[in-house]
């Protein structure tokens, strides 16, 4: 049990979203680890956080005011890391929830580094380029006493990109004087960006997934795999997938989805998204919807759009033996009680999705010598990260008999409470 002083928002979060989420996991590993409430209290509680303003001169002349977030959950093993997303949904708690999951993500794959994340609550698809980079420079000046190469370094997330990246170091730079690669990551190859970054994330769902299916004897050739979200991670996941072998057999956007039993052909399904900008309309499978495609009866669901989609509602309808989140906190704690209870391998995001920021890592390192790797050395390295972690995360599971979540969890908290005492409380 839970010591009786642990604050009630802590133990049983009463706020809807994934940070109840968040903090419910937490909780669990907590008990499960027998620490204090002070730990507890630690662990959870992020160690610094900013909201800003952000107002903006539109083309047309008027102005918009946003708001922007920064959360540095915990540093206690390195520097803050996470990305920064714009979407019309985000608000602090989202963020405090992301920065969380970051934290135990960069413990698990044993990266020396904290969580962080970044937001910004605007819809990027309304705005032109010019007042996109607008925003990011006058939301990068305003977090700039948090961040940094030694402090707190940016990626690409949900509505952002390489370009995106380029413009926070560049004001960064500038404010600074001098250029300063480190700050941030994903960012282009002619800035000082890392060959392999941009499809880094996708690489390491597909060795996760490869590795799940392997316990079972399985390879790739022998599953049928549906993807929701064909986005940066959710497309390169169905190509990557498609050339191991697999049957991708749906993906789907925010617009709707193509399913086709047997396979899809995924290079057509990817000119189609190229020329259209959606998989809608793709004449090589029937239309199926969000809501459907999250409980067909195929072997691998690979959820790679937002938090939440995966919830008491439409868990029992989940049919597939294994599901790789793709996205942050896909999978809501009921979910995912009742998912275990079946029987369904849930390969946890802070293991499946670490692909992204583990290459985030090695361009962080890339830049901090000024020497750059080969394609072939980082694609090798992400592999040999990602089955390390996966066959920790394994081994805990098995010994403990627990969930591949709940192993990742304990793994990872306890590497971190184990920083908070090596280093101890200051003064």
């Amino acid at each position: 049990m839970l010591p009786d002083n642990v604050p009630a928002d802590l133990a049983q979060p009463t706020h809807a979203g994934p940070l109840a989420t968040a903090q419910t996991q937490l909780a669990g590993a907590i008990e499960r680890l027998g620490y204090d409430a002070g730990m507890h209290a630690m662990l959870a509680t992020p160690r610094r956080e900013i909201n800003v303003a952000i107002p903006l001169r539109r083309d047309d002349g008027r102005t918009e005011l946003f708001h922007g977030f920064r959360v540095q959950h915990n540093v206690s093993r390195g520097p803050g890391k996470g990305g920064l997303r714009f979407h019309p949904s985000v608000d602090v708690d989202e963020v405090r929830a992301l920065a969380m999951w970051m934290t135990w993500k960069c413990a698990v794959v044993e990266l020396p580094y904290g969580g962080a994340k970044g937001g910004v609550a605007i819809d990027p698809r309304l705005y032109s380029q010019g007042e996109l980079e607008r925003v990011t420079r006058r939301y990068t000046s305003e977090i700039m006493p948090m961040i940094g190469p030694e402090r707190d370094i940016m990626a690409p997330d949900i509505g952002t990109d390489a370009q995106t990246m380029a413009w926070v170091m560049d004001t960064y730079s500038v404010n600074k004087g001098y250029t300063i690669p480190g700050v941030v990551t994903g960012k282009p190859l002619e800035v000082g960006g890392s060959l392999g970054r941009a499809t880094a994330t996708s690489r390491g769902v597909v060795h996760a997934s490869r590795a799940a299916i392997g316990e079972a004897g399985l390879e790739l050739s022998d599953v049928r795999v549906a993807i929701q979200g064909f986005g940066k991670v959710g497309s390169n996941a169905a190509v990557f997938f498609a050339e191991g072998g697999a049957r991708v057999e749906a993906v789907s956007d925010e617009y709707g989805g193509v399913h086709r039993s047997g396979g899809l052909d995924v290079p057509r399904l990817m000119d189609h998204v190229r020329d259209t900008g959606s998989v809608v309309d793709f004449d090589g499978g029937d239309p199926i919807d969000n809501a459907a495609l999250l409980t067909l009866d195929v072997d691998v669901l690979v959820p790679a759009a937002v938090e939440g989609v995966i919830s008491s509602q439409n868990a029992a309808d989940v049919k597939a033996r294994w599901v790789v989140e793709a996205a942050n906190g896909p999978t809501t704690a009921k979910a995912d009680a009742a998912l275990a209870e079946r029987g369904t391998v849930v390969v946890p995001d802070i293991l499946a999705n670490a692909g992204g920021v583990i290459v985030s890592y090695f361009e962080w390192v890339q830049a901090q010598q000024a020497y750059w790797w080969t394609e072939v050395e980082i694609e090798q390295r992400l592999e040999e990260r990602m089955l390390h972690a996966y066959s920790a995360v394994a081994e805990i599971s098995r010994r403990e008999k627990v969930s591949l979540r709940d192993g990742a969890l304990l793994l990872s908290v306890q590497r971190v409470a184990g920083a908070h005492r090596t280093r101890g409380l200051y003064p």
